[in-house]
């Protein structure tokens, strides 16, 4: 029977959580965008947990401040993208017909 090092025992549980409450999180409707920042989430917790003498027992918070964090940030990154979508829009509706400007749009029909 070979021994195993306290640490390596540790690792093993700190990953094994992590991806148990990751799970947990992402069973939820989670966007490709809030699934990336949800597993970088994870991993960061997971490497501050390992600054402190018990890394198990800190982790849990970490990762739910973290995914706290991302959530906003999704959220936040949507509405800046829903803005600029609609000012954009607007933006090429109100474009008044210049000498020499060429509008995209009519490219196609020139081919």
């Amino acid at each position: 029977m070979t021994t195993v090092p306290f640490r390596a025992n540790q690792d093993l549980d700190l990953e094994q959580l992590k991806s148990r409450l990751l799970r947990q999180i992402l069973a939820g409707d989670v966007t490709a965008d809030l699934n990336v920042r949800l597993r970088r989430a994870a991993n960061e917790a997971a490497a501050l947990a390992w600054l402190e003498p018990y890394p198990l027992l800190v982790f849990p918070t970490l990762l739910e401040e973290k995914a706290v964090v991302a959530k906003k940030q999704v959220a936040k990154q949507s509405k800046v993208y829903q803005r600029s979508r609609r000012l954009l829009d607007a933006a090429n509706t109100a474009t008044p017909e210049l000498p020499g400007f060429v509008d995209n749009r009519n490219c196609a029909k020139l081919l």
